[in-house]
């Protein structure tokens, strides 16, 4: 993994993550994409502190290259914007709503997402070769 490569941390038992997680790889042309890993791997554990882990959510974390954690809407804000294009004008979009209501929406759709998309083993990615050379344990 570059040492710079930007990691997407992803809740692995949630059918949303895995959505969104697919919906990064089908867009992101950079020439640094974004790298992923789940929650509950050890590439986690080994870039954030377990302090730090311990006060972040369960659902979507971006380490960016200079070791800035980002979460909840700042994380997708983030995505969006390195996706460049129309997701980019989204992003900006998007950064002009107040965090706490960003948050707030962010937070509803965190908390019923298991509800609504499918859970645990049912939400287990296959990925061709290509993408999974992509993925942190």
């Amino acid at each position: 993994m570059a040492p710079d490569a930007e990691i997407v941390f992803y809740d692995g038992h949630c059918g949303l993550c895995d959505r969104a997680v697919k919906f990064v790889l089908k867009h992101d042309r950079s020439s640094n994409p974004f790298r992923f890993a789940p929650l509950l791997g050890t590439t986690y554990a080994s870039r954030v502190s377990a302090e730090q882990r311990a006060s972040l959510p369960n659902s979507i974390v971006v380490l960016t290259e200079d070791g800035t954690t980002l979460t909840r809407s700042d994380a997708f804000v983030h995505i969006f914007r390195r996706l460049g294009g129309g997701w980019k004008t989204l992003a900006g979009a998007l950064a002009m709503i107040p965090r706490p209501l960003r948050d707030l929406i962010y937070d509803f759709i965190a908390r019923i997402r298991y509800r609504i998309f499918r859970r645990g083993n049912e939400a287990c990615p296959i990925m061709p070769p290509e993408l999974s050379a992509r993925f942190d344990p």
